[in-house]
């Protein structure tokens, strides 16, 4: 059979397979080639339905570019190394990575990008909650591959963002568990104890985060206006290889099978066994010789709100002020083996302290002071929120002192407190009742068991009946 037109420039025959062939012409490809798209069916209407769509697309500016599409893996790759990796912060991108490697690539990267169903990651997510995955993870997840496949989409690799028709799992946000005012006092006593005492007045008093904190620096912080300038943060980042061939460098450490049930190498891994190696692993860059990029590092905070000063408390000076010639002094006695890094808080040598061994202190002084155990931030933001709102402060200032980009968020590190909440259901109870009446004096004269009714008495009852009736 002839090939007729079925719309301008695009073409519908019957085969000698026994299917109807679809044609249609998209444009011109960089070559100069026509760009012609194929599409089959068994039947006339259906291709014609086809056909009908591609053009659609086509004259709407939709139709995604030509040639083969790259699996969701391969894209993932190319979107983490060429255009997230621009953008996004080093501790960021590392995440990023993390959650590719172990979720995305393993649940659905073999799919090509343009066949990537709603139902394929829909089994994803049900597979990493039945392997134990916390919700939130699973969102972080769906947020990272619909970034992805946003910019795909964006490029018109495909023609639908399908992470925007999956509604991934809901969330169940941890509870604050902030110190009373009682406790970060007696927080507070135990730290008086060791040399690290000013980092947790500001940690507590100030609800700076850990890394914002470990990673002040003298000159940003103004004694004379008392302002905090929270310019730096202080990371762990993971190192990159910087040699040619990142697989062959780390091939000492691949391991390519599983740990026995009974292993011993990793018994103190929170996490449990490493995964297996894949067989391209580029990992183990921590033994590279040209390693770059990791250990600990001065970076930016994530947003600019964050670097906004913050007004230190007249309270804390003079601690400031001793702590800085406690510092002097350490600088002195260390000599040549000082390494200066400008940092407020630092080890006995100038180093900045390690985010690890911070975090273990804190739960050491825990101990010390008969607190529950708490996250550390429970025990800094959350504990600066909640006793600012109970001091009287209102909820935009405690925003500003946070540097919080939206109020919300701030609501959620202040949690109530039952005493408060008594104290302002009594007020409301006040402003709505009256006051209870008071108890008629005793009378100067003993009462008797006879009363004469007075005239008034009597012709108020009159004019009472008079209205009834």
């Amino acid at each position: 059979m002839s090939p007729r037109k079925s719309n301008l420039e695009s073409t519908i025959h019957f085969g000698d397979d026994g299917w109807w062939h679809g044609r249609v012409t998209m444009g011109v490809l960089p070559d100069g080639s026509p760009d012609r798209r194929h599409r089959m069916a068994r039947t006339e209407p259906a291709v014609r339905r086809k056909v009908r769509e591609l053009e659609k697309l086509r004259d709407e500016g939709r139709a995604t570019k030509a040639g083969r599409k790259p699996t969701v893996g391969q894209w993932m790759e190319t979107y983490l190394t060429d255009i997230a990796s621009l953008k996004l912060k080093p501790r960021s991108l590392d995440d990023y990575w993390s959650k590719t490697r172990n979720d995305i690539i393993p649940g659905v990267g073999k799919h090509r990008i343009d066949k990537l169903a709603p139902e394929h990651l829909e089994q994803m997510y049900r597979a990493m909650l039945d392997a134990g995955r916390a919700p939130s993870h699973v969102v972080k997840v769906h947020r990272i591959l619909s970034r992805a496949l946003k910019i795909a989409h964006r490029r018109r690799m495909i023609s639908e963002n399908v992470a925007t028709l999956v509604d991934p799992p809901s969330i169940d946000e941890t509870e604050a568990n902030p110190f009373t005012q009682e406790e970060a006092k007696a927080f507070l006593e135990a730290a008086a104890k060791r040399s690290t005492f000013m980092r947790w007045i500001v940690g507590v008093g100030m609800g700076f985060r850990q890394g914002e904190t470990l990673g002040l620096r003298w000159p940003y912080v103004d004694l004379d206006a008392e302002l905090f300038h929270p310019r730096w943060q202080l990371q762990r980042l993971t190192w990159r290889h910087g040699c040619g061939d990142a697989h062959a460098c780390g091939a000492r450490l691949h391991r390519f099978e599983p740990c026995p049930p009974d292993c011993a190498a990793h018994r103190s891994y929170k996490r449990g066994c490493p995964k297996p190696c894949t067989a391209t692993c580029v990992k183990h860059a921590s033994i590279c010789p040209d390693r770059k990029g990791g250990g600990l590092a001065f970076t930016r905070p994530k947003t600019k709100k964050s670097t906004n000063p913050v007004p230190i408390p007249p309270a804390f000076i003079p601690y400031l002020i001793a702590h800085k010639a406690q510092q002097d002094e350490l600088r002195e006695a260390a000599g040549e083996l000082w390494q200066e890094h400008q940092a407020v808080f630092t080890r006995a040598d100038g180093r900045p302290i390690d985010p690890r061994d911070d975090w273990g202190e804190f739960k050491e002084l825990l101990a010390e002071a008969g607190i529950g155990d708490r996250r550390l931030y429970d025990g800094s933001r959350h504990t600066a929120g909640t006793i600012l709102n109970e001091l009287g402060v209102d909820m935009p200032t405690i925003m500003e002192i946070l540097r919080h980009t939206q109020i919300s968020q701030t609501r959620r590190y202040v949690k109530g407190r039952s005493h408060l909440s008594k104290d302002a259901m009594r007020r409301m109870g006040d402003a709505f009742l009256p006051a209870p009446a008071l108890p008629p004096e005793p009378a100067s004269e003993p009462a008797t068991e006879t009363r004469t009714e007075t005239g008034d008495r009597r012709a108020a009852r009159a004019r009472r009946r008079q209205r009834i009736q």
